[in-house]
């Protein structure tokens, strides 16, 4: 199998930690250097052949987007950022994704499975995708630390503000993301949305009773525009 040659630029060391997760589940896939600045990924770049870039957009000194343009033919680049306003300029540079973070590790696959298109980097043959397609777990960050997650610990998650506080078969814990975005890297055959502030896993339930779904000793609301869906996907 040809190899995709990968390049990580991020100046948090717990993101780049995240991708290169990511990448070890993509045989396809070799991260070939892993950078702080985009000094040191303009070094990379210019030592070496680099299919795929993964490139932070808020740095100290040079952003991924100054660094881009820096590049005379750059390789195919998929942004990696907290901000969703710099979207537009990152596709008019040509980029081929732009992932939010945090992302799932799902959504990471489809950006390299959009590089690989429209750079025609490999054979359409070669297989980019492999059994994590059904992965089942995440990745957290909070409290300074990266949890992974499993699908089956996962009870239930409710919106509190900038965080989300999601409550295990174990404790709990409250990364900072918003709730839509964690929505986002959930099952949705094993997830569902019951309330504006509630997502819980359908495996969990104990019982429903009017607009109230019962996980062990907790009791969630339904909401009115959510009941329909609901029981949908409780197959009633």
């Amino acid at each position: 199998m040809n190899k995709i040659n990968c390049l990580i630029v991020d100046d948090e060391p717990v993101a780049r930690e995240i991708i290169q997760t990511y990448c070890k589940h993509l045989p396809i896939l070799n991260v070939v250097a892993s950078c702080a600045n985009s000094f040191k990924a303009k070094d990379e770049l210019q030592k070496q052949k680099i299919d795929i870039v993964f490139l932070d957009i808020n740095m100290p000194v040079l952003g991924g987007i100054a660094l881009l343009k820096t590049i005379k033919n750059p390789p195919a680049i998929i942004f990696t950022t907290a901000y969703r306003e710099f979207a537009v300029e990152a596709f008019d540079l040509s980029a081929c994704d732009y992932l939010i973070k945090p992302f799932s590790l799902e959504r990471f696959m489809v950006a390299v499975d959009k590089a690989i298109e429209k750079q025609k980097i490999a054979s359409p043959q070669l297989p980019v995708k492999n059994e994590v397609a059904n992965e089942d777990f995440v990745f957290l960050k909070a409290e300074g630390k990266i949890y992974k997650l499993g699908y089956n610990e996962i009870e239930f998650a409710e919106a509190k503000g900038n965080f989300v506080k999601i409550v295990t078969t174990d404790n709990s814990i409250m990364p900072a993301i918003t709730f839509s975005n964690f929505e986002e890297m959930l099952s949705k055959e094993i997830f569902v949305r019951v309330h504006r502030s509630f997502i819980i896993n359908k495996s969990k339930i104990s019982h429903v009773e009017g607009n109230r779904v019962f996980i062990n000793k907790n009791e969630i609301p339904i909401g009115g525009n959510y009941k329909e869906g609901f029981l949908k996907a409780l197959g009633m």
